[in-house]
């Protein structure tokens, strides 16, 4: 299986990305460990450094840790740090250029409101 990777970022960020969307998720549960770094890389087919920057990532904002000769595993409570964390990155730097949006194009509360329930 490959993945289509954007060029726009590097992967290395891309898998960090990937690893917390699917902790929101919940493809990946706390305490739950990691795919090995081989794994990763036989699969995507990736240099092994790539993915090792990438976990080094998450080791680093202790999202997850190592258990010696067992790997890495999801600390547990990090759901809920990852959830904030991605909620203020939202609103501090998603959300202002799309209420310029919404309000250009005329949109009502309700509009939006009704969408999002269409598209549940």
């Amino acid at each position: 299986m490959t993945k289509q990777w954007d060029s726009e970022s590097p992967i290395y960020l891309q898998l960090y990305q990937q690893v917390i969307r699917r902790i929101l998720e919940g493809n990946i549960k706390e305490g739950e460990a990691l795919p090995s770094v081989r794994t990763v890389a036989a699969e995507y087919q990736l240099n092994p450094i790539t993915i090792s920057k990438a976990y080094q990532m998450l080791q680093d904002e202790s999202i997850v840790e190592k258990q010696r000769g067992l790997g890495l595993f999801v600390k547990t409570g990090v759901y809920n740090k990852i959830l904030a964390r991605e909620r203020d990155t939202f609103i501090s730097t998603e959300w202002p250029s799309l209420v310029k949006k919404i309000q250009r194009l005329g949109l009502s509360a309700e509009q939006l409101l009704s969408a999002i329930k269409e598209n549940k």
